[in-house]
C-alpha cells in the first residue's frame, strides 16, 4: 500500500505542477530543454530499491479517470464512426501483429474476440541510414480504426520506445472513441504520461497503473500482468484470457536471477498459466541466435563502478533515456566515490524526474544535481548521464561529438561510456559518433572494447526454451524479431515438442485465428508503416503522419549537401529540388532557406562530419525558414554525401 500511495502521489504531484504552470516539460519534440535541471527530490521515505510491485488484486487503485481498472467492461466510445463494416468473428479469437514482426521495433498487436478488442503495445522504430529525414516510423493502424467501436484499451508491456514510442501518434488517430484507456506498470504509465503531455494529448487518455498479478476485465477479454526482468524495471508479460483460450505475449524478457532493480521473473505465475492451459505463446525472439543465457544486469554495474572509480576526467555515460536501471547504477557508483551526477537530454530529464516521483530512484542528498551545478565542479568529480547511445541526431551525445552542445564539451582525459549496442541499421551512425568522440580527445568505452558496458534485456536461446516449457503452449508464434530470428525460434520450438504445423510464421498484418483449439493464418489485414514528420520541430505538438502513398501530398523538398569526408567542410550545395510545390510562390523562401543552411554549414567546426546531425539540422533550418514565409509543411529529405 505504501508503494501504491507513493506512485499515485507522484503522478498527482506531476499533474498539479503542470496545472500551476511549473515544471512543465519542453513541448518541442526532438530538442533538449534550454535549462537542464535536476528533477525534484522525492521524500526520503520512499523505498531506496523498489522491489516487486505485487499487491493483492482486490486492492483499489485509480488512474487518470479515478476509476478502478476493471471499469471499461463496456465499449468506450460506442458512438465512434466505423469506416468499414466490422466482420463478425462468431466465437473465433483473432490476433493481428501490426508491427514488430520481421523487424526490430514498433511492436504492436491487436487481440480481438467478438465485440471486444485490445491493443498490446504501441511502439516506434527509429529510421535507418537510408531513411534520414524521417523522424520516426510507427505502425499503420487502419485495422484498428475500422473497428474502433470494439476497442477497449491499450496494454503496455514496458516503457521502452519500441513499445510506447508511437502512443502520441496512435492516440491522435483514436479521438472518435473519446478518452483512450491505457494500462501498464506505474513506471510505464509515467513515461507514457510524459510523451502524451508533450504532444498535448494528456486529456485524451485515461492512464491506469496496474501491478504484477492483477487481472483486468474488458468484456469477453481479461488481461493478466506477469512480472518479468528486462533492462527497465516494472516490465510485464501479458496473458489474455478469452472464451477461445489463453494467449501470452512475453513482451521483452529474460530470466535474470539477480536484477539490479525489482524482482526476478515470476516463474510461479508462468508455471500456473501453463498448468491451466495456454492456447498460443507469442514470444520475443531477438536473441535466439545466442546460445545459453543472457548475463545479469549486475555485470554492467561492475563495469560502471570500475569506470567511474578510475576516471581522471569527467565521465559521460550514454544510455537509452528510459533505461532507469542504468541511471540507478551510476548513482550508486558516484555516491561510493564521492562524485556528483547530472542528467542531460530532454527525454532523460523527463524520465528521471518521473522515476524519482514514483520512487524507483531515491539517491542520497546531494548526489544528483542540476547540470549547471555539476559543470562547475572539477572534471574528475563529474558524472553525466546523457541520451544518444544509438547516435540519434538530436540527442546529447551526437551534439557533444560534433562539438555543438551548448554546455558540455570534451577534452583530454574525459571518458565516454556508451552503454548500448547498435540497433541493426544504426551501426554506421554509431561508428561516426564514436570516431568524433575520439577526435575530441575522449577515451571512449563501447561494446567492441569492453564486453560488459551493456547486457541485453532479451532472453537467449535456453531462456526462450524455459519460457516454452513453463507455458507449454499448444501453438507458438515467434514475434519481436527479424525473419531469421523467427525462423530459428521455429526450430527451437519444434525441438521442445511443438509440432511444426502448430508453429505459425507470420508477417505484419497477418490475420491469425483460433477456433475450437485450432489455429492458423487466415489472410492479411491492411497494415504497414507510417512515417512521422515532426516538421523540423518548429511548432510544438505539431506533426504529420505520412505513408509512402502520400509523401508528396503537401509537397516534397530534397536537399543535397556534399561535404569533405575528413574535414567536414562544405564542398557543394545545399541544392534544393522541390516536387508538388509552386516554385513561383516558393522562390524567395527557398533562396532564404538555402542561404541560412549554407551559412550554418560554413560556420561548423572542422572534423569528420556527423551525418545524422547534419541531416537533422538541415531539415530543421529549412522547415523553419519555409514555414515562416509560407506556412507550408512539405516533407523535407536531406541527403548528405561524403567525398
Amino acid at each position: 500500500m505504501k508503494r501504491k500511495q507513493q506512485a499515485e502521489r507522484g503522478v498527482r504531484e506531476g499533474r498539479e505542477r503542470d496545472a500551476r504552470g511549473r515544471d512543465r516539460p519542453d513541448r518541442a519534440q526532438g530538442a533538449e530543454s534550454s535549462e537542464s535541471t535536476a528533477p525534484p527530490r522525492p521524500s526520503r521515505s520512499r523505498p531506496r530499491r523498489p522491489q516487486r510491485d505485487g499487491q493483492p488484486p482486490a486492492r483499489a487503485r485509480t488512474g487518470r479517470s479515478g476509476q478502478p481498472p476493471s471499469a471499461p467492461k463496456q465499449a468506450r466510445g460506442g458512438k465512434a464512426r466505423v469506416t468499414t463494416p466490422v466482420d463478425s468473428l462468431d466465437g473465433r479469437l483473432r490476433v493481428v501483429p501490426l508491427g514488430g514482426v520481421g523487424e526490430i521495433g514498433k511492436s504492436m498487436m491487436a487481440v480481438e474476440y467478438g465485440d471486444d478488442m485490445l491493443i498490446i503495445d504501441a511502439g516506434a522504430k527509429f529510421p535507418e541510414e537510408w531513411e534520414r529525414g524521417i523522424d520516426l516510423i510507427i505502425p499503420d493502424i487502419r485495422y484498428v480504426k475500422n473497428r474502433l467501436s470494439k476497442l477497449r484499451g491499450i496494454l503496455i508491456t514496458h516503457g521502452h520506445e519500441d513499445h510506447i514510442g508511437a502512443l502520441p501518434y496512435v492516440v491522435s488517430q483514436l479521438e472518435a472513441m473519446g478518452k483512450v484507456p491505457i494500462y501498464g506498470s506505474p513506471l510505464a504509465m509515467g513515461f507514457a504520461d510524459n510523451k502524451l503531455r508533450e504532444g498535448r494529448l494528456d486529456e485524451k487518455v485515461e492512464l491506469h497503473p496496474v501491478e504484477p498479478g492483477e487481472r483486468v476485465k474488458f468484456g469477453a477479454l481479461e488481461a493478466e500482468f506477469i512480472n518479468v526482468t528486462h533492462t527497465i524495471p516494472a516490465s510485464y508479460s501479458i496473458a489474455i484470457h478469452t472464451p477461445a483460450g489463453t494467449i501470452v505475449d512475453t513482451g521483452d524478457f529474460k530470466f535474470d536471477p539477480t536484477p539490479v532493480m525489482g524482482e526476478p521473473t515470476d516463474v510461479d505465475q508462468l508455471r500456473r498459466l501453463g498448468e491451466e492451459g495456454v492456447l498460443a505463446l507469442f514470444s520475443d525472439t531477438t536473441r535466439v541466435e545466442t546460445p545459453g543465457r543472457t548475463p545479469s544486469e549486475r555485470t554492467v554495474m561492475e563495469t560502471f563502478d570500475r569506470v567511474i572509480r578510475n576516471a581522471k576526467g569527467q565521465t559521460l555515460i550514454a544510455t537509452f533515456a528510459s533505461n532507469i536501471s542504468r541511471v540507478y547504477m551510476v548513482l550508486e557508483a558516484a555516491e561510493k566515490y564521492g562524485k556528483k551526477v547530472a542528467v542531460a537530454g530532454r527525454s532523460m530529464e523527463q524520465n528521471v524526474r518521473t522515476a524519482l516521483q514514483l520512487g524507483y530512484l531515491d539517491p542520497p542528498e546531494g548526489v544528483l544535481l542540476p547540470l549547471n551545478e555539476v559543470l562547475k565542479l572539477p572534471p574528475d568529480q563529474r558524472v553525466l548521464v546523457i541520451t544518444g547511445s544509438q547516435g540519434e541526431a538530436s540527442a546529447a551525445l551526437a551534439r557533444i561529438a560534433a562539438d555543438e552542445h551548448q554546455k558540455i564539451h570534451l577534452g583530454a582525459g574525459d571518458v565516454v561510456l556508451i552503454s548500448a549496442t547498435p540497433v541493426p541499421g544504426n551501426e554506421e551512425t554509431v561508428s561516426e559518433t564514436i570516431d568524433n568522440l575520439f577526435r575530441r580527445g575522449a577515451n571512449v568505452i563501447f561494446s567492441s572494447t569492453e564486453g560488459r558496458v551493456h547486457v541485453s534485456g532479451h532472453a537467449a536461446r535456453e531462456e526462450l526454451r524455459d519460457m516454452i516449457q513453463l507455458l507449454r503452449p499448444r501453438y507458438a508464434v515467434p514475434i519481436h524479431g527479424e525473419y531469421r530470428h523467427m525462423a530459428l525460434y521455429r526450430n527451437l520450438a519444434e525441438s521442445t515438442g511443438i509440432p511444426k504445423d502448430r508453429i505459425l510464421m507470420t508477417e505484419i498484418g497477418s490475420l491469425i485465428e483460433f477456433e475450437n483449439g485450432k489455429g492458423g493464418v487466415r489472410g492479411r489485414a491492411p497494415s504497414g508503416s507510417v512515417f512521422v514528420d515532426r516538421l523540423g520541430d518548429f511548432e510544438p505538438g505539431k506533426f504529420r503522419l505520412r505513408t509512402r502513398d502520400d509523401l508528396t501530398s503537401e509537397g516534397l523538398v530534397t536537399i543535397t549537401i556534399i561535404v569533405d569526408a575528413e574535414s567536414g567542410k562544405l564542398i557543394a550545395g545545399p541544392e534544393f529540388v522541390t516536387k508538388g510545390l509552386s516554385m513561383e510562390a516558393l522562390a524567395s523562401p527557398i533562396r532564404q532557406a538555402e542561404q541560412e543552411l549554407k551559412r550554418w554549414l560554413e560556420r561548423r567546426p572542422e572534423g569528420e562530419p556527423e551525418v545524422g546531425y547534419l541531416v537533422s539540422q538541415a531539415k530543421g533550418i529549412t522547415a523553419r525558414a519555409l514555414f515562416r514565409k509560407t506556412k507550408a509543411r512539405p516533407m523535407i529529405l536531406p541527403m548528405v554525401l561524403e567525398l
